[in-house]
């Protein structure tokens, strides 16, 4: 399970740094779900390996346009690429009658179904391979984070039950191990019933913008990572008095510490924020703000950097 930003600026991009748009990899490395679809994101999917043909489903975490502008030209690329698959889009309500208007005047044909599914309503939304879910956060517009937890990771055959039932070996377990449905003695079995993961599913929290990082802390117990803004240093709030509805990286960081959360990726940072540590204030602020009040592994998300989470839930860069 992998995960790559395609896009880590607040607000407004960077020479460095385009808006909101982060990519999660199944174990499998063929599928993928995209949170954010921020001005410029399809342009970002050009520098990576990932397809949109081989996209599962795209989740929006709240209105604001550096988290939402890029569906149109995506969802135009997506149906000139030749996708024929039916494409979820999970998404605030406000946002559908605008996809719908976007796509209609500028004469946009999709030769796929686009099925609008609203964000507020979702109680859990899964593939065959993930389970997605919400926790809603506090911004200055509903936002959320979305968990994705995969489902019945590298399954194997439950051996013990299939002897119980007294399912011979041999080709019947073949297909069952596919997931097929066969028929035997009179009964039908799913596949799906006779597997049982080899591991503990990896789990990942991806959030929108998000002031109370409280707000995660039943999400992120057994968490493998979290993924969270850290849009300004505490130096800049105190200074001009506003936070926007966004995170310090020391709010974060002093969470993630008391939540004990082992993996801490930090992504949104303001445009303020200079790559030249010579140059104040710098990304290395951030990193050092977060990093005097967290002791698990901490990393600053770059664009186009792919880091993959191990069986075992450490993240390294890669993948």
């Amino acid at each position: 399970m992998d995960l790559l930003f395609l896009g880590t600026s607040a607000g407004v991009p960077t020479k460095a740094r385009n808006v909101s748009a982060t990519a999660v990899i199944e174990a499998t490395g063929s599928h993928w779900y995209l949170v954010d679809c921020g001005e410029g994101t399809q342009h970002r999917l050009l520098h990576t390996p990932l397809s949109i043909r081989d996209l599962r489903a795209i989740f929006i975490t709240h209105v604001h346009g550096d988290h939402c502008f890029g569906l149109p030209g995506l969802l135009a690329s997506a149906g000139m690429s030749g996708r024929t698959q039916p494409l979820d889009l999970v998404l605030p309500v406000a946002l559908h009658e605008w996809v719908r208007q976007g796509l209609a005047a500028s004469d946009t044909f999709l030769p796929f179904e686009l099925r609008l599914l609203a964000v507020e309503d979702l109680l859990e939304w899964h593939s065959e391979a993930m389970q997605v879910t919400t926790v809603q956060l506090s911004h200055r517009v509903p936002s959320v984070a979305f968990v994705f937890t995969e489902i019945n990771p590298e399954p194997r055959l439950d051996v013990a039950r299939l002897a119980a039932e007294g399912i011979p070996r041999g080709p019947l377990w073949g297909d069952l191990v596919k997931g097929l449905v066969v028929e035997h003695g009179g009964r039908t079995l799913h596949g799906q019933d006779y597997l049982r993961p080899s591991r503990p599913p990896r789990r990942v929290i991806v959030c929108g913008d998000n002031d109370n990082p409280e707000l995660l802390a039943d999400a992120a117990k057994g968490a493998d990572v979290l993924v969270h803004e850290a849009t300004f240093t505490q130096p800049v709030v105190e200074r001009t008095g506003v936070t926007f509805g966004h995170s310090t990286a020391a709010a974060v960081a002093r969470f993630a510490e008391a939540a004990g959360v082992r993996n801490l990726v930090l992504t949104h940072f303001s445009a303020r924020y200079q790559p030249d540590p010579r140059r104040s204030p710098s990304i290395v602020d951030i990193r050092d703000e977060a990093a005097a009040h967290y002791n698990g592994h901490l990393t600053l998300a770059q664009d186009l950097q792919r880091y993959h989470i191990g069986r075992d839930g450490s993240l390294q860069p890669g993948g």
